[in-house]
Parts: C-alpha cells; sequence; structure tokens
C-alpha cells in the first residue's frame, strides 16, 4: 500500500494532464465538456432540494415561580414589601459606612491626622454632586417618580383595591 501512494504525486498529475491538453487531440473540448457535464451533475445530486428549512419554534417556559391567580393589588403588595426590605437593607449598609467612617476619624486622630479638613473637603464633594445630579435632573418628571415608597404603596393599593 506503501508503495501505491509512493507512486502518486500531485505535480505529476499535474504534468501528465498538462502533456494530454497540449497534445494534438481535436476531441480534447468534447471530453472537457462531459467531464464538467458529468461532475456538475453528480453534485447537483447531491445538493438539497428546498433551498432554507424553516427554523424550529421555540420552546416557552413559563415562569412558575408565582401564582396564576395573582391580582394587580397581589403584585404592588409584593413589589413594596421587597422595596421596604431593600430600604431597611440599604440604611443597614449607610449605619455600617458611618460607622467605619467613625473608626478611621478615630484612627486618623490617634495618628495626628487633620480629620476634620478631609471630612470637610468630602462634604464639599458630595454637595457639589449632589447639585450637579439636581442639575441634571429634568423639571418635568412625572408625579410618580417623585413619590416616596410609602406614599407610591398607599396610592397603588388605594387604585388596585378601588
Amino acid at each position: 500500500m506503501k508503495q501505491f501512494f509512493r507512486d502518486i504525486s500531485p505535480r505529476r498529475a499535474v504534468k501528465d494532464f498538462l502533456e494530454v491538453w497540449r497534445g494534438e487531440n481535436r476531441h480534447r473540448w468534447l471530453v472537457l465538456g462531459v467531464a464538467v457535464a458529468l461532475t456538475g451533475s453528480l453534485l447537483a445530486l447531491f445538493l438539497p432540494e428546498g433551498g432554507r428549512a424553516d427554523p424550529r419554534p421555540p420552546e416557552i417556559t413559563w415562569v412558575t415561580t408565582f401564582a396564576e391567580s395573582r391580582t394587580a393589588a397581589d403584585i404592588i403588595a409584593s413589589n413594596c414589601a421587597n422595596q421596604r426590605l431593600k430600604d431597611a437593607l440599604q440604611a443597614r449598609i449607610e449605619e455600617r459606612e458611618e460607622l467605619r467612617k467613625d473608626l478611621y476619624a478615630a484612627l486618623g486622630r490617634a495618628t495626628f491626622v487633620d480629620v476634620d479638613e478631609m471630612e470637610a473637603e468630602a462634604r464639599a464633594e458630595e454637595e457639589r454632586a449632589a447639585v450637579e445630579a439636581a442639575a441634571a435632573r429634568p423639571d418635568n418628571l412625572p408625579e410618580m417618580a417623585t413619590m416616596t415608597v410609602e406614599e407610591y404603596c398607599a396610592q397603588a393599593t388605594q387604585g388596585a383595591a378601588g
């Protein structure tokens, strides 16, 4: 088998083809046409008949964590409870942040750092950021955007109940 593949060479095949093609053979164009037609017909047999297949319809998976019979009032109550929880967690985070600031201030005073000046700079930066944020806020906000969570929940539960 090794001897068979050793005798096959692309260079030799191209050389043989050119030798036959350049030689005096009046049937070469006919042979070329038949070879192209046979190759084309074989390729056409293996090509699919249709163009494109329709994609499979997607499988829809419905969210099943909530009851199907939930009303708008239930949804609003759930959202308000989650918002209250989020606010409580944020208050706890801010409380811990204040404690951390106090600890760093005590450390700074113990190491003779001017903590009061640093706090004044931080407050000035926070005030400057608050002014910039207020300037960037549009004036024509809807009424709901300016409500507190308690106001929204009270209004929403009244609207859902009534």
